[in-house]
């Protein structure tokens, strides 16, 4: 017959003894008690120790957080004052332009004024066109024909091609006037009226450019010019800067 050996359960005793009245006091604790107590020890340590790892941690996340705020407002203020300085820059650059424009406006001569700035033609050279006024240009310069032929309405009048002296004033069996006005450089125009008219000047008058030598008085006369250089007549054409 066999005998069961039975086994012992362990446990400690923990022995409370008082100061004052020597009273003491035994507590019996088992194995395994201790055992619980060390492993809620741990657990408590170890969540002690994942507190103030969280705690740790999100104070440095914090301290990031608020560096990278600080950043932020420091480049936002940045960015405000260099915006400000490109807004200023951006005014003053118009406002240079707009001076600009002003002074380039105000330096550059009007119409009427470039007008008079150019230079004043040769009034003595018989480059204008001889009537002034409504007319038709009837027919050109040829040998065979060797003047301008105008037909001219009541109203319209001959004009000095050039400043000059008028050297005669005649007529003939065709023409009812015949005017021949000397001009430098040895040019002679002739204006050839068929017809009536006012006439303006007389021999000898000094004329300038542009002044009325007859004025038409019936309509349809025909008018005839001519430019005579060297004794010869020349196509008014190769003078003529301006026509009608």
């Amino acid at each position: 017959m066999k005998f069961q050996r039975h086994k012992r359960k362990e446990s400690f005793s923990i022995l409370l003894i008082s100061n004052t009245d020597r009273h003491s006091r035994q507590f019996q604790i088992s194995l395994l008690s201790i055992r619980l107590i060390l492993l809620l020890l741990l657990l408590l340590c170890i969540a002690a120790g994942w507190l103030i790892y969280r705690v740790s941690t999100g104070y440095r996340e914090k301290n990031t957080l608020h560096s990278q705020l600080v950043s932020q407002k420091e480049l936002t203020k940045k960015l405000q004052a260099e915006n400000k300085e490109l807004r200023q820059t951006n005014e003053q650059l118009k406002t240079a332009q707009i001076q600009e424009k002003t002074k380039t406006k105000e330096d550059t001569p009007s119409t009427k004024d470039a007008q008079n700035m150019e230079p004043e033609k040769d009034t003595s050279f018989p480059s204008r066109y001889p009537t002034q006024g409504s007319s038709i240009l009837q027919s050109t310069y040829s040998p065979e024909h060797p003047s301008l032929t105008i037909n001219a309405h009541a109203g319209c009048n001959f004009i000095a091609a050039a400043d000059g002296t008028v050297t005669s004033v005649s007529s003939d069996t065709v023409y009812k006037y015949i005017i021949d006005i000397q001009h430098e450089g040895g040019y002679t125009t002739r204006y050839l009226c068929s017809q009536e008219a006012e006439l303006k000047i007389a021999e000898g008058t000094q004329v300038h450019a542009g002044d009325i030598l007859l004025t038409v008085t019936i309509e349809n006369t025909v008018l005839d010019y001519q430019i005579i250089f060297g004794g010869a007549p020349i196509d008014p054409f190769t003078l003529i800067d301006a026509k009608g």
